[in-house]
C-alpha cells in the first residue's frame, strides 16, 4: 500500500503562552493560523493525559495547506513539563529568524541553535527564509533501534527514505515536504511529561487500509479510527498509533483537515485576548 501521505505539524506543550507567542512571532517570524479554546481534554489526547481546559494554536510560515506547521497546546493550570530526551530539534532555514533573534536579545546557542521556551530546540540554518517553499526542512527525533524504527516508518507506515546514515534515517511522503529525521541514540528514550506528537494527514479512503496494516502488525494504537468533531467546523477522522519508542504519530483524513484547518484571520486577536484574561 502507498500512502499517499502529507506532513502537517508537529506538536508542543507549552506552559507559558507569553514568552512562547513572543519567541514563534517575534523571534522565529512564525503567523498564528488559528487558535481554539477547549472546555476540557481532547478525546484524541491532543493536549496530553489532561482532562482539564486547554488551548491550541496552530502557527507557522503559511497556510497549513502547503506548510509544516507547530500546535502549541497550553493546558490551564499546569505551570511546567518535565522534558525527555526523545525530541532533539525542529530545522528551519531562516538567517532572518538569526537576526530577529539578535534584535530582540534573544540568546543564540552554538550551531545557531534558539531554544523555545520549555526547552525545545530549533536549529536555523543561516541562509535566507524561502518564499517560494516551506522554509521547516525537519523534525528530528531520537530513537533506540534504528534499523527497527526505519521498517515501521518505511514498510509499515509507508515513508520513504530519503537518506540514511550509519546513525540515523530522513523520511517523509513528499520530496518538498518538511520530513522526520530519526536519530540513533545510546540512551533509553524517554519521553517524560512534555512529549509531542507529529501529525501526517492521508486520503479519507486509504485511512481504513492503514488502520488494518497497523493492526495487522500488531502496532500500537494510542487512538483507534474514530470520527472527532470540533464544534463549528469541520469533523475529522483520526487514527494514532506509536511507532517503537513510543513516538505518537496522528493520521487524519486530508479532506475534512484542509477543511478544518483554513486560517482564521482573527487567530492572532484571539491569542492574545486569551493570554491578556489568563495571565499566562
Amino acid at each position: 500500500m502507498g500512502i499517499r501521505g502529507r506532513a502537517l505539524h508537529y506538536v508542543f506543550k507549552v506552559a507559558d503562552r507569553t514568552k512562547t507567542a513572543k519567541f514563534y512571532r517575534d523571534v522565529l517570524g512564525m503567523k498564528v493560523l488559528r487558535h481554539e479554546e477547549f472546555s476540557e481534554g481532547c478525546e484524541a489526547s491532543c493536549n496530553g493525559p489532561y482532562a482539564n481546559r486547554w488551548s491550541k494554536t496552530m502557527i507557522g510560515y503559511g497556510p497549513e495547506d502547503s506548510h509544516f506547521v507547530v500546535e502549541l497546546t497550553y493546558n490551564y493550570g499546569v505551570k511546567s513539563y518535565e522534558k525527555g530526551n526523545d525530541f532533539i530539534s525542529m530545522t528551519i532555514k531562516s538567517k532572518e529568524a538569526l537576526q530577529r533573534a539578535k534584535a530582540v536579545n534573544w540568546p543564540i546557542l552554538p550551531d545557531n541553535i534558539l531554544e523555545a521556551p520549555g526547552g525545545y530546540k530549533f536549529k536555523i540554518l543561516d541562509e535566507p527564509q524561502p518564499t517560494d517553499s516551506d522554509p521547516v526542512q525537519k523534525v528530528t527525533l531520537s530513537c533506540s533501534a534504528l534499523i527497527k524504527s526505519i521498517t515501521f516508518w518505511n514498510s509499515i507506515l509507508g515513508l520513504t527514505i530519503f537518506g540514511r546514515t550509519e546513525t540515523t534515517v530522513l523520511l517523509g511522503f513528499k520530496q518538498e515536504e518538511a520530513k522526520l529525521e530519526l536519530v540513533q541514540s545510546d540512551e533509553p528514550i524517554d519521553r517524560a511529561k512534555a512529549f509531542g506528537r507529529i501529525a501526517f494527514s492521508c486520503p479519507f479512503d486509504q485511512q481504513e487500509e492503514l488502520a488494518k496494516k497497523v493492526d495487522e502488525h500488531k502496532v500500537k494504537i494510542i487512538h483507534p479510527l474514530t470520527v472527532l468533531p470540533t464544534p463549528g467546523k469541520a469533523d475529522v477522522r483520526v487514527l494514532i498509533v506509536a511507532d517503537p519508542d513510543n513516538h505518537e504519530i496522528c493520521f487524519v483524513d486530508d479532506e475534512g483537515f484542509r477543511e478544518l484547518s483554513k486560517m482564521d484571520p482573527e487567530g492572532d486577536k484571539l491569542l492574545d485576548k486569551y493570554i491578556k484574561t489568563d495571565k499566562s
